[in-house]
């Protein structure tokens, strides 16, 4: 005579049910960011005739200078990649190769952003572990871009490609295609489909280049950076400045109880634009 032993053990629905096996919920940890303030000065206000940073900010900012020597600024050079119908940044990514002065590399980024939503970026950090970034993706830094009123969360991976030069000259699109395509990491590459970024650089188009200059500085004890962008206008007919102060820290107080305070500080001045930074955005609606 046969016996049926008791099934003792839970079915996969049940334990799905349970919470147990949910296929939603992330297996590993959320990625931890860092944090990085963004905030925009009035050029009018801060730019002399001759378009240099005024003795004011460079003397709030404790960026070096005299009156026989100007302030040291470093030029930067940089230029993204994707279709004509910008097929990689609508699915929000996007892809760029920087070129500072000085520097005989190139640095290519592939970026994914993740808006941010009523300031709740533990809710952008869950879905981007969803999309597989998470703390075990040491290839890949997390970032908020923390703005006027916007907030972001940058995943990036960073390479570097030899350029045989140390000015800031970027290279045209054929190896400007072949530099990203060979480096292209797989979160990138099969974000759609298999090959699907490798696909889109094949067919990619040059937006940009766009130069600007880099002064740094100190705010309340962490070095500031003061970019100058130099973009091409809306109509086309010549160059509108885009002036951004930033400073990075590890920590989410900090990074809120400063932006605060730098955002005081602007607009004590009559230095601050009260909107949020969209350089990247500028840049794929006019070149």
């Amino acid at each position: 005579m046969s016996s049926q032993l008791p099934n003792i053990f839970p079915s996969h629905h049940t334990l799905i049910m349970t919470g147990i096996l949910d296929p939603s919920a992330p297996v590993e940890p959320n990625m931890t960011p860092d944090y990085e303030v963004r905030l925009l000065f009035k050029p009018t206000a801060v730019l002399s005739p001759a378009d240099e940073l005024i003795g004011a900010v460079l003397s709030t900012f404790g960026i070096p200078s005299t009156a026989t020597m100007p302030p040291t600024a470093t030029k930067l050079n940089v230029q993204f990649l994707d279709t004509c119908s910008k097929e990689i940044y609508k699915a929000g990514w996007s892809v760029r190769i920087r070129k500072a002065e000085g520097d005989d590399k190139f640095e290519l980024t592939y970026k994914k952003r993740y808006a941010i939503t009523g300031g709740d970026i533990d809710t952008a950090l869950t879905i981007a572990n969803n999309d597989g970034f998470n703390a075990g993706s040491t290839k890949y830094e997390a970032q908020v871009e923390w703005g006027y009123k916007k907030s972001t969360l940058s995943i990036s991976c960073k390479k570097k490609a030899a350029s045989g030069n140390s000015g800031t000259d970027l290279p045209g699109k054929i190896d400007s295609r072949r530099m990203l395509i060979d480096e292209a990491p797989d979160k990138f590459d099969n974000f759609k489909f298999n090959k699907w970024g490798t696909e889109a650089m094949e067919v990619s188009r040059i937006f940009g280049p766009v130069l600007f200059n880099r002064f740094i500085g100190s705010w309340k004890g962490m070095p500031l950076y003061i970019e100058i962008w130099h973009l091409l206008n809306s109509e086309g007919t010549g160059i509108e400045y885009i002036i951004e102060a930033s400073f990075k820290t590890k920590d989410r107080v900090t990074a809120s109880t400063e932006q605060k305070e730098l955002a005081a500080c602007l607009e004590s001045n009559g230095w601050f634009i009260a909107k949020d930074s969209l350089k990247t955005s500028l840049i794929m609606e006019r070149y």
